[in-house]
């Protein structure tokens, strides 16, 4: 951390230390870690390819809203903004969207939220951050990270074995396959 923007200036010393390649990173957050420019801007950039089929695992950021934009293709999103956020018919209140080209949406702060490619090509994303490190939160690997106990009681009184069978169905990756999307598009399924 430096005192002054002259003394962050002086470490950004070269004019490449202030370009940020996408491309040499894929599927990273361009956020003051990963590209110290922008320390004292108060905000994040992530540039990604979303694959035909594709989905997001359901995450929040915990310390930002999301602006999420689609360059190309067509994006669906669930959002859930906050508890006691209702609909006319006083359940839980779920915001879908259907993005296509320069088209928009926004997550506020700490909103679950996902996202999938419902078409059979490549959707290309921007997601700007108004916070230098907005975070991701897992929402099921975190929640299942919980000890099993604890768990149970959770889900309403669950044995342990239905547990252990739901901790091992949680699928591993950054991003999800729709089986039923992939029919469609005679991708490969498992």
């Amino acid at each position: 951390m430096t005192c002054s923007g002259v003394d962050r200036a002086a470490l950004l010393a070269q004019d490449k230390d202030y370009v940020y390649e996408f491309s040499q990173n894929p599927g990273r957050f361009a956020d003051r870690k990963t590209f110290p420019a922008l320390v004292g801007t108060g905000g994040s950039l992530a540039v990604g390819i979303l694959p035909p089929c594709g989905m997001a695992p359901l995450h929040i950021h915990p310390r930002s809203a999301e602006l999420f934009a689609v360059i190309e293709g067509r994006i669906l999103t669930e959002a859930v903004i906050e508890a006691g956020v209702i609909d006319a018919d006083g359940k839980q209140r779920v915001i879908r969207t259907d993005l296509g080209p320069n088209m928009m949406t926004v997550f506020p702060g700490g909103a679950f939220h996902t996202q999938m490619n419902p078409e059979c090509t490549n959707a290309s994303i921007v997601a700007a951050f108004p916070s230098e490190d907005p975070g991701i939160g897992l929402i099921l690997p975190q929640a299942f990270a919980l000890d099993d106990e604890w768990l149970k009681t959770q889900f309403g009184d669950m044995s342990t074995e239905e547990i252990a069978k739901l901790k091992a169905s949680l699928p591993a990756g950054l991003f999800l396959q729709v089986d039923e999307c992939k029919k469609k598009c005679g991708l490969q399924t498992e």
